[in-house]
């Protein structure tokens, strides 16, 4: 089993950042991939949106609308990752949720492929 919480989240304005922290835990977390997903009350789970991920190889990757924008990473011992967001736009409120998922060479997986997931916490950027 596989166990991740965010901390993190809140309001912002526009242009604003925040940091997004998610820590694993659990016997088979370390054979997973940390993945960043976000999505809205009026999604269902399998359409929340891959954000971004650092894979098995250690390298981040990002979906395009945040590339540039957001960094992923993780601390010394693999258990906490952080995802910084930066010159957050409107379109960027979402509730974000930390997801456990094997390792996929392409980076980003779908929703649908996650294994385990976060509560999620809420990210709202005002205009």
């Amino acid at each position: 089993q596989v166990h991740v919480a965010e901390t993190g989240g809140g309001s912002v304005q526009s242009g604003g950042s925040l940091r997004l922290s998610c820590v694993g835990s659990g016997p088979m977390y370390s054979t997973h991939c940390t993945y960043w997903f976000r999505g809205s009350a009026e999604k269902n789970r399998g359409e929340r949106e891959a954000v971004a991920t650092l894979g098995a190889d250690g390298v981040a990757r990002y979906a395009d609308f945040v590339r540039g924008r957001f960094t992923i990473s993780q601390d010394s011992t693999k258990a906490t990752h952080h995802l910084q967001m930066k010159a957050l736009i409107p379109e960027d409120t979402a509730m974000y949720y930390c997801a456990a998922g094997l390792c996929s060479d392409d980076g980003l997986i779908p929703a649908h492929a996650v294994n385990f997931w976060g509560q999620g916490t809420q990210v709202t950027v005002s205009s």
